[in-house]
């Protein structure tokens, strides 16, 4: 606790109000930012960072808000914190928080509640946010006491941030925030004195067992997912997968762990890999859909699942080894393991596998070229990806949001750096662009933001590009037009032979105006060859105005990603 600057005795004030507890508490949790929409029951947690230096961050709608938070804590590794008012103010967060379970995001939702005095009397927007929440947190409670609200907020932020991470609620009520208390009966945790070392390293024999199958495997290939990064394991996972010369495949955030050029890294030709090898290392991602739920490993391959959360482990598909523990120390205890073990015979072999892979890789390219180059108008959207990868710098993030938006980026955009990748996630939650962007440019204002939205999720969250403009945090917003929410419209097309896109239709918007709306710049795209220049003259007018841009380029509507269509066709050959 920082003496200094409480209240005391000593000054003949030791009264403190519970809206600068919370304060307190966060800023010893490390919280240097909060991501809100006011209200009228928060407003003394507002008055208590004001005083303690933290940032304020105020949005148009609540979800955004949530979604900024979860993307703050991906970015910068620390606990994301969003407070709402109660009521609708909560409910609106409910999307951002199981989007952030779902991907295991550390985050703290500070609700706001009517006064204790008129619980139950129907007081204004008063509501049971804790049944509410329970099923997308972790841990949701309320607040009983104004003494024990700073013991609360650390408890919370505690379990958010437990081996398993995720959301967590705590409900303040009003009369509560704007009480003031005698210090002396308050327990403040002190910053950074309570935290157990997550680092989890399972037992000796079970690290000597990964080696060991790395080593005999003929045909090994490794996985890397979002935990990867999100446990900030990058370092580790390159030395594991150098030293024992394993190909490697990577989704969601662990995007950018390795350079593009790397010769260990595939992106094209995950499918084939999996279904000839003899070992599949998955570490930091679920057998979930992405996976084909197991089904397409090879049925003989001897699958190895490393994760930090004990119930993915094994779940859909058997496992020859579990391991349950923080990835980087688990990859670092394997490469010790194996230091001085690895026979030339068996590099050999790995140079032969990764040889095949790579000639496939070429092979899968050679066919995707012609779409990355293509010059039809409409504008193919692989083109779009092609350019966009073209564009994107050392020290981009990038952003997909939308259906195949995220799809077709995934083939053709490649980030350079760890953390330059973010989409949104297992949940599928359209609307994530315009937090992630907002909360990438807090994070590191140095960063160049780019966020390429499908035009049905720009138009969920657009408003809040005012919101970036406001906080001086301007990004590129690129999107790509078809004038449908498409993938769903592909699927009605295949299976009930619904040409008119039922429910799926929007409008012909010229989304570039809307920048113009809010001061900044705008520019329509209608031809591939525009999309170059257009992207440089977006990038130019973020730096000059301090405002958003937003290129909005016409796509083919009747142009879709490979999973869309080998989705639908799966589920139709299922029944």
């Amino acid at each position: 606790m920082e003496k200094d600057s409480l209240p005391s005795a000593d000054d003949g004030n030791s009264r403190i109000s519970g809206g600068r507890l919370v304060a307190k508490a966060l800023k010893n949790e490390g919280i240097d930012t909060v991501f809100t929409l006011s209200g009228g029951n928060i407003v003394d947690i507002y008055a208590g960072c004001a005083q303690e230096g933290i940032r304020i961050v105020d949005f148009r709608h609540e979800q955004v808000a949530a979604h900024a938070a979860d993307g703050y804590a991906r970015q910068t590794g620390k606990t994301g914190c969003l407070v709402t008012t109660s009521g609708p103010g909560c409910c609106n967060a409910m999307t951002g928080l199981a989007a952030a379970l779902r991907a295991e995001t550390p985050l703290l939702h500070i609700s706001g509640q009517g006064a204790t005095t008129q619980y139950l009397q129907g007081t204004l927007q008063e509501f049971d946010h804790v049944r509410l929440m329970a099923p997308v947190t972790k841990w949701a409670a309320s607040v009983r006491t104004t003494e024990r609200i700073a013991d609360m907020v650390s408890m919370a932020c505690r379990e958010a941030n437990g081996p398993v991470q995720g959301p967590v609620l705590l409900e303040i009520p009003r009369d509560l925030l704007d009480a003031e208390v005698d210090i002396r009966q308050c327990r403040i945790p002190a910053a950074g004195r309570f935290r157990a070392v997550n680092r989890i390293v399972p037992d000796a024999g079970s690290i000597e067992r990964l080696a060991d199958l790395l080593m005999q495997a003929e045909r090994p290939v490794v996985l890397f997912g979002s935990r990867v990064w999100d446990s900030r394991s990058h370092v580790e996972a390159r030395e594991l997968v150098r030293t024992f010369g394993i190909p490697v495949y990577v989704n969601g955030s662990a995007r950018g762990i390795f350079r593009p050029d790397d010769p260990l890294l595939f992106d094209r030709t995950r499918a084939l890999a999996f279904s000839q090898a003899d070992l599949v290392l998955i570490a930091g991602a679920p057998l979930d859909f992405r996976l084909g739920f197991g089904r397409m490993l090879n049925p003989a391959a001897k699958v190895v699942h490393i994760d930090q959360n004990y119930a993915s482990i094994g779940k859909n598909h058997d496992i020859e080894l579990g391991l349950l523990g923080h990835h980087g120390a688990v990859f670092e205890a394997a490469v010790a393991m194996a230091s001085g073990r690895i026979s030339r015979g068996a590099r050999v072999q790995r140079q032969a596998w990764c040889q095949q892979l790579r000639e496939a890789e070429n092979q899968a390219l050679e066919k995707l070229r012609p779409l990355f180059l293509s010059d039809s108008v409409p504008i193919n959207p692989y083109r779009v990806a092609y350019e966009l990868d073209q564009f994107i710098g050392e020290d981009t993030v990038y952003i997909g949001d939308g259906g195949d938006v995220v799809s077709i980026s995934a083939l053709g955009v490649h980030p350079r750096n760890p953390g330059q990748w973010m989409d949104p996630g297992p949940f599928g939650c359209l609307g994530v662009g315009t937090g992630f962007a907002i909360a990438s440019k807090l994070a590191d204002p140095r960063k160049e933001v780019v966020c390429y939205y499908g035009d049905g999720a720009f138009s969920m969250t657009a408003f809040d590009l005012e919101t970036a403009n406001r906080f001086n945090v301007p990004f590129l917003a690129v999107v790509g037009n078809n004038s449908a929410m498409n993938m769903i419209r592909y699927a009605q097309m295949v299976r009930y032979g619904d040409k008119n896109g039922t429910g799926t239709l929007l409008s012909d918007l010229s989304y570039g105006k809307f920048a113009e709306m809010l001061g900044g710049y705008g520019e329509e795209v209608h031809r591939p060859e525009g999309i170059a220049a257009a992207l440089r003259r977006g990038r130019e007018a973020v730096a000059a105005t301090g405002r958003c841009a937003v290129v909005n380029i016409w796509v083919d509507p009747q142009v879709w990603s490979p999973g869309t269509m080998a989705r639908l066709k799966a589920r139709m050959e299922r029944g």
